[in-house]
């Protein structure tokens, strides 16, 4: 392909190399080390004057780390005189972070702030006999003191009217005790705490977006986002393309019988992707609910099941599995609820801590997982953990991309990716 040239950054230079092979090209030589002060170093040998880009680079590992050199290579390519530079991302760093959850509306502050006193108030004389006497002849001399003289009686009459108004009321009565503050409800009190301020959690997914696109992307091409609205904070165009075509591929091909299979959404959050592919598939779907525990109600189950799953295999559909708590709880409920296989179908598996021993140990008999981050470690310490490749449609994606053609056919189940 010509004017065409693809690097891949650190964080899963497999992928990256999978789709310069799918696309028929070499990957673009560069240089990407760290000095002795983990300062980030790019180089790159391949010319990319007046070339189409594409930069592979996974949010895994060291994410910090591995998105600052994303973006020292985005510079590095647009610097150069590149012609387009594509950031292609098949799992994004901080989205789940985008914005401020739609519980938490409003200013910071839980109650209006104290009212400000000016730091240097004018002082009025209390008695006629403080007011400075001036000579008529300085008044009439000088305007200013004649105009200063009279505001300084309209307010003296200003300040007996007050007074007098106020034998005539009576004594003032006392002010009722101010409430003691409550917390808000979603907030912890914790080191630096103060009375009257909300917990306010920084929000990462604007500031990604626009470091983006500061650094010199054009353009993103991604994975399933955890929150679509992440496309709203760019202004460059965004890809988000869906694993959903290939998990029905898998379940078609790799779990037998799977028209008696159920579809099960973990959580409420991911129903309308689960659903997705029950509907498509003419398959049953059922819902794990997340009940919170009453303080009169201590015994009532935390999670509850939406659905029938006795004597039937379930498949769990999720976007991302981290420390695979929500997993591992599911499927544990679901074997208690009848189910005879329990599979789970992860997008981007990042597994941190001890969450492939949790597996390991757990009621899942297969998680299949795709290879937007790094897998080889972990499927040589869990041998339920299985993979599919993503490398086929991101490389159609880019091929797409480079040649002016719609991606739109990338959404479509039956479509071939092979």
């Amino acid at each position: 392909m010509r004017n065409l040239v693809v690097f891949a950054g650190s964080s899963h230079p497999a992928l990256g190399e999978e789709i310069c092979r799918r696309l028929g090209i070499e990957p673009g030589k560069s240089s990407l080390e760290k000095f002795s002060n983990n300062e980030t170093k790019v180089e790159l040998y391949e010319s990319v004057r007046e070339q189409d880009v594409y930069i592979v680079q996974s949010g895994c590992g060291h994410v910090n780390d591995n998105f600052m050199e994303l973006m020292i290579m985005l510079q590095a390519c647009k610097t150069a005189s590149a012609k387009k530079v594509t950031a292609v991302i098949p799992f994004f760093p901080y989205s789940r972070q985008p914005d401020v959850p739609y519980k938490r509306s409003g200013a910071p502050l839980t109650r209006a702030p104290p009212l400000t006193v000016p730091s240097s108030p004018r002082t009025i004389p209390s008695s006629p006999s403080t007011i400075p006497t001036t000579p008529l002849t300085e008044v009439d001399e000088n305007p200013f003191n004649a105009v200063a003289l009279s505001r300084l009686s309209n307010e003296m009459e200003r300040i007996a009217v007050g007074q007098q108004i106020n034998r005539l009321r009576g004594p003032p009565l006392p002010l009722p005790p101010a409430p003691p503050f409550q917390q808000a409800s979603h907030g912890l009190a914790g080191p630096g705490y103060q009375a009257g301020y909300r917990q306010w959690v920084a929000r990462s997914g604007t500031l990604v977006a626009e470091l983006l696109e500061c650094a010199g992307a054009d353009h993103v091409i991604t994975m399933d986002l955890h929150d679509p609205q992440f496309q709203g904070f760019f202004d460059c165009p965004v890809d988000n393309l869906s694993s959903l075509p290939m998990m029905m591929r898998h379940i078609e091909q790799k779990i037998p019988n799977f028209q008696d299979a159920v579809i099960v959404s973990p959580d409420a959050g991911g129903a309308k992707r689960a659903t997705s592919i029950a509907e498509k598939m003419r398959m049953d779907f059922a819902l794990i609910h997340k009940e919170r525990r009453s303080p009169d109600k201590p015994l009532k189950p935390d999670l509850m099941l939406v659905g029938d799953v006795k004597n039937k295999v379930c498949i769990l559909i999720d976007d991302i599995a981290d420390t695979s708590f929500t997993i591992t709880k599911a499927a544990k409920l679901l074997h208690e609820k009848g189910a005879t296989k329990i599979y789970a179908l992860i997008t981007h598996a990042i597994l941190s801590g001890d969450a492939v021993e949790r597996i390991q140990k757990s009621y899942l008999d297969a998680v299949i997982v795709s290879n937007s981050v790094p897998q080889a470690e972990h499927t040589k310490k869990c041998s339920k953990i299985q993979t599919f490749s993503v490398a086929a449609i991101f490389a159609e994606a880019v091929r797409r991309t480079h040649n002016g053609e719609s991606v739109s056919m990338l959404f479509d189940s039956n479509y071939d990716f092979v």
